[in-house]
């Protein structure tokens, strides 16, 4: 299975590194060279020697998508830190290119409700943390 991720942040090549030791082929596309140093970090070899692609370039152009290899990929996730550019590019990658598993990361839960209502699966890290805290203020039970 390929697997293309946009955005090397914390969770993006976390999730690279997870999907790569799982034995995926990973792609990762950013657009700061520095975010590389994050698939490196904490591995015996290199990201590439490990068997990743990382491709510079912004997820808005469709060429750095195709570079990356958004026309093989079975599944595609969108990890930046921006929610207009995740929901751009999930939406490129679904509906231009026919991914079939497109995952996006949506910080507003109102924006994530909708966007999974247009078929995309949406990741809302802000609503996981409300639902937590909902859940942590309940009283234990004995």
């Amino acid at each position: 299975m390929f697997v293309l991720i946009v955005g090397a942040g914390r969770v993006g090549s976390a999730v690279a590194k997870s999907a790569l030791a799982a034995g995926y082929e990973v792609s990762v596309l950013d657009e700061d060279p520095l975010s590389h140093e994050r698939l490196d970090a904490g591995q015996q070899k290199s990201w590439e020697d490990s068997g990743g692609e990382f491709t510079l370039g912004t997820a808005l152009e469709v060429d750095a998508l195709i570079q990356a290899g958004v026309e093989r990929a079975d599944v595609f996730i969108a990890s930046t830190d921006g929610d207009n550019t995740n929901l751009i590019i999930a939406q490129i990658a679904q509906k231009r290119f026919g991914v079939p598993k497109v995952i996006v990361r949506v910080m507003d839960p109102a924006r994530a409700a909708w966007y999974r209502e247009q078929g995309l699966q949406t990741i809302s890290p802000t609503q996981h943390a409300v639902e937590m805290f909902q859940s942590a203020m309940q009283p234990e039970k004995t």
